[in-house]
């Protein structure tokens, strides 16, 4: 243990997580955390947790998790949020998706960063990583450990963008992000995976993302889209995927 932990320090650090042997329930509600972000430095983040007073936001999110768990028939999924338009909050809704689905202690969740245009899932980490998901994808000696990192958040767990962020197309459109994302769901049947990725309405990149995913939620801002836009995103999308929409303001 290094001295910030002995000394109580609340900083989230950076852990590699192994992904060789399966996981289970027992396992996952024992795994080890190196550092908790108190309910106040979850609530200034603007992240959801058993604590904070709005409840009415929590239960929000709560029913989402339900309906998507629903979806799934129980069991774990990929899930890709993207939205209409640049800054309209997927990121939030992405990083509190996974947060609702860690507050099950039988559960992780694993938040990939695909938004190469506007990352932001790293600030999770008090470190900067060495690397992430497209280092993985263009350089074929790094193994999932070396990009997985534990957050402030129990049971809930980051890949971050990465440093190549010149062809997200080409990476994503890859056999190996495909490999990557089948191997994440099938040796963690209770991990829940959430794909942040850029606007449909811009980015080649959410399409093909959609292709990796069993369910995509929509962003949609409040008033600031038209119904042609969202009829297009939802056709790009394909029903058959869509779970829902997310109206933010």
């Amino acid at each position: 243990m290094d001295n910030d932990s002995k000394s109580g320090n609340k900083q989230v650090k950076s852990q590699v997580i192994d992904l060789k042997r399966p996981a289970n329930s027992s396992r996952i509600s024992n795994m080890a955390e190196l550092g908790h972000m108190t309910p106040d430095e979850l609530t200034a983040r603007k992240i959801i947790n058993a604590s904070m007073p709005n409840k009415e936001v929590l239960n929000t999110f709560r029913e989402i998790r339900t309906q998507l768990v629903k979806m799934s028939k129980g069991g774990n999924f990929v899930v890709m949020v993207t939205s209409l338009t640049a800054k309209a909050g997927n990121s939030f809704i992405a990083t509190n998706l996974g947060a609702v689905l860690a507050l099950d202690k039988t559960k992780t969740a694993l938040l990939i960063d695909c938004n190469l245009y506007d990352s932001s899932l790293s600030s999770l980490l008090d470190v900067e990583p060495d690397y992430g998901l497209t280092d993985y994808l263009a350089e074929e000696h790094l193994d999932i450990n070396d990009i997985i990192y534990a957050t402030g958040i129990p049971r809930l767990r980051v890949i971050p963008a990465g440093t190549h962020v010149e062809v997200g197309a080409e990476y994503f459109s890859s056999e190996r992000m495909k490999q990557f994302v089948g191997d994440l769901k099938e040796r963690y049947p209770d991990r829940f995976i959430i794909l942040d990725v850029p606007p449909i309405g811009l980015w080649a990149e959410a399409r093909i993302l959609t292709a990796f995913s069993d369910f995509c939620v929509l962003v949609v801002p409040y008033g600031k889209v038209s119904e042609g836009q969202l009829v297009s995103a939802v056709e790009a999308i394909g029903k058959e995927k869509l779970a829902g929409l997310i109206f933010n303001n």
